[in-house]
């Protein structure tokens, strides 16, 4: 038997087994964002292809190069969610959560979408936390989300093999003044540039910082730094961010050659490199020039992302990181057909109860059933047979250790399983 297909090119299933690992850090990352304020958010997959036109910037590499565009049946522009920012944007705007008074906070859990080469951490479909702020213009609230993200890591066990960078790009005001001394930089280099990076140079030439390129970086090297530009406000903006870092006890690096990948950011900007899995796990930074752009009034915003894929990835080379979870504390094995009734009605009312039960549905032998039960990892047993029925009781059995307990199978099961379970003395496991 042959597939007919196969999943696209940089796109992968998460089967059962991974995609339990995949919930338990989703649950760490909300949790935090809960802890914070947060209320999660969910936007379409697609949007109007003018949406990321003119939010992550037309010089950018995801726009130029990685975007799913592509004309629907009605000949309108959309585009797969590249990012997760600019969505949240649009939906606060025009479901009027701004009225609601600041800061708004939200997370969400998505997968965007990106077309480039695939390799490890790093797919066509990718998946990612955020989390975005708006309202906000204080220095606190860049180290609170900052800490919101280091305390994911902590939580993760990933801290210390993931480093913090951070940096400022300054304001519209800074950066006008910054350009002309990068244009200057590069032009008496032009010729060593890549072509892309060429085309750049009179656009945005900030966008040749953030070149992947082995060439334009070594010549990057050498650029004029933003630091030596920022005004009066973004330089004290940025010393408080880092003071308060500091007061946290929270390490981090200034990276003067940090911009970020994409054109919305503005003064705050951060990463969480790793040189032991080369490469970042996340970033983000302030945004206080995008709502405006996308259509709302002028509002201070700012915001992470964390890349589920690449976290992942560092999860797994991690020792007991994933602690096994059986697929059922307690699983009933019938025996004929009176008994996989009876197992049927005993499973559902362990399951009202909030246990996770199962039994037999493919009429198996008793020695497949035990079999299947160790596969899912089940605690306990309970084989029900013509006897077990007739007296109305059955022997709960411990699978680890093999010691069995009379157990009731009346009205009282429920009863006496949890008091069983819960009670090591009373069952004598």
């Amino acid at each position: 038997m042959e597939l007919i297909t196969k999943a696209p090119k940089g796109t992968r299933d998460l089967l059962p087994g991974e995609s339990e690992k995949w919930t338990a850090v989703e649950n760490v990352m909300a949790d935090e964002a809960r802890l914070n304020g947060f209320a999660e958010i969910r936007t379409p997959v697609f949007e109007h292809t003018e949406l990321f036109l003119r939010s992550v910037g037309e010089t950018t590499d995801v726009v130029e190069k990685q975007m799913y565009t592509f004309e629907d049946k009605g000949g309108r522009s959309v585009t797969l969610r590249p990012e997760g920012t600019a969505g949240v944007v649009r939906a606060m705007l025009e479901g009027g959560l701004f009225n609601g008074g600041y800061p708004q906070k939200y997370y969400y859990k998505t997968t965007c979408y990106r077309y480039e080469k695939p390799q490890a951490g790093r797919m066509r479909e990718l998946h990612q936390f955020g989390v975005e702020m708006f309202g906000a213009a204080e220095p606190a609230a860049d180290a609170q989300v900052i800490a919101m993200a280091v305390s994911i890591f902590e939580r993760l066990g990933l801290w210390g093999d993931v480093s913090l960078a951070v940096n400022s790009i300054g304001c519209p005001t800074c950066r006008a003044e910054y350009h002309k001394a990068l244009k200057a930089y590069f032009s008496a280099r032009k010729d060593e540039l890549c072509e892309t990076c060429r085309e750049r140079l009179d656009r945005n030439p900030m966008r040749i910082l953030d070149c992947k390129s082995p060439v334009c970086g070594e010549i990057a090297k050498g650029a004029p730094k933003i630091t030596d530009y920022l005004c009066a406000d973004c330089a004290a903006h940025f010393e408080k961010v880092k003071s308060l870092l500091t007061a946290a006890g929270i390490p981090f690096a200034v990276d003067p050659g940090l911009v970020r990948g994409l054109d919305y950011y503005t003064r705050t900007v951060f990463e969480f490199p790793s040189a032991k899995f080369g490469y970042a796990l996340g970033g983000g930074g302030r945004y206080d020039g995008l709502v405006e752009e996308i259509g709302g009034k002028p509002t201070p915003a700012l915001g992470f992302g964390l890349g589920f894929d690449r976290i992942m990835l560092a999860m797994l080379e991690k020792e007991d990181a994933f602690p096994e979870e059986g697929r059922a504390e307690v699983y009933l094995a019938p025996l004929g057909e009176a008994a996989a009734e009876k197992a049927f009605l005993l499973v559902n009312a362990l399951h009202r109860a909030g246990v996770a039960a199962d039994t037999d549905l493919c009429a198996r032998g008793l020695k497949a059933q035990m079999k299947y039960a160790d596969k899912i990892g089940a605690q306990y047993t309970v084989v029900l047979g013509e006897n077990e029925l007739e007296t109305g009781k059955a022997q709960l059995k411990e699978m680890k250790t093999g010691k069995t307990k009379p157990i009731s199978l009346g009205e009282d099961f429920i009863d006496a399983y949890l008091t069983a379970v819960t009670s090591a003395e009373d069952i004598g496991f």
